[in-house]
């Protein structure tokens, strides 16, 4: 069994992006795994002051939320990170979320691929909704998932659902309407079914 973390980075309480992650989470656990989904809607996590207090080893001068989430952070094999997509990229409260793992990193005197440190090694994935259905909707959402959280901290991808045409952003959410809850559902059911199984959908 596989403990996994999704941080639901804003979004409405029923909207497109909550019920995708609701999908997923069923999946999970219909496969056998233990699932939390925390809400940045709840929770306050301010973003990095770049104040460099928490080198190394010590918390965070912020005392917010954060704080809080760190031995959850710790404890999960999958921190799985979720946003409706807000001028084309996650949003501001996920991006304050992974600021934030500053303070969790240690010291690294021979970091690999230009690292300045290194971080709790965790499996990760992404999940995304957007009105937007265009080939490029998700790519610089998708770019910085990738660059900073698998390529820098170095967590290990195990795929993204990137579920665009989700509706309008002025009418009610849509996205039962499409595929992407069955996707999330099945992503859900097998992310730990093949140890080289990885999902990638796009909603175009």
């Amino acid at each position: 069994m596989k403990k996994i973390l999704v941080i639901l980075g804003g979004g409405r309480p029923r909207g497109n992006t909550r019920q995708l992650v609701d999908a997923f989470a069923r999946g999970v656990t219909d496969a056998g795994h233990e699932v939390e989904i925390i809400s940045l809607n709840k929770v306050q996590v301010n973003g990095c002051l770049g104040c460099n207090a928490c080198r190394y080893g010590k918390p965070c001068i912020q005392r917010d939320g954060f704080n809080e989430l760190v031995p959850k952070i710790k404890a999960a094999d999958c921190v799985v990170f979720a946003s409706p997509l807000l001028f084309w990229t996650i949003s501001s409260k996920l991006k304050a979320f992974v600021e934030r793992f500053y303070c969790i990193a240690e010291e690294d005197p021979n970091p690999p691929l230009g690292r300045y440190e290194k971080y709790p090694v965790k499996d990760s994935a992404l999940l995304m909704t957007s009105a937007d259905n265009f080939f490029w909707t998700f790519e610089q959402a998708a770019s910085y998932y990738q660059f900073a959280i698998v390529n820098y901290i170095g967590f290990h991808d195990r795929g993204m659902i990137l579920a665009g045409g989700c509706g309008d952003t002025n009418g009610k959410p849509q996205i039962d309407k499409t595929n992407h809850l069955a996707e999330a559902y099945e992503f859900g059911k097998r992310i730990y079914e093949r140890s080289d199984l990885k999902f990638v959908r796009m909603g175009i």
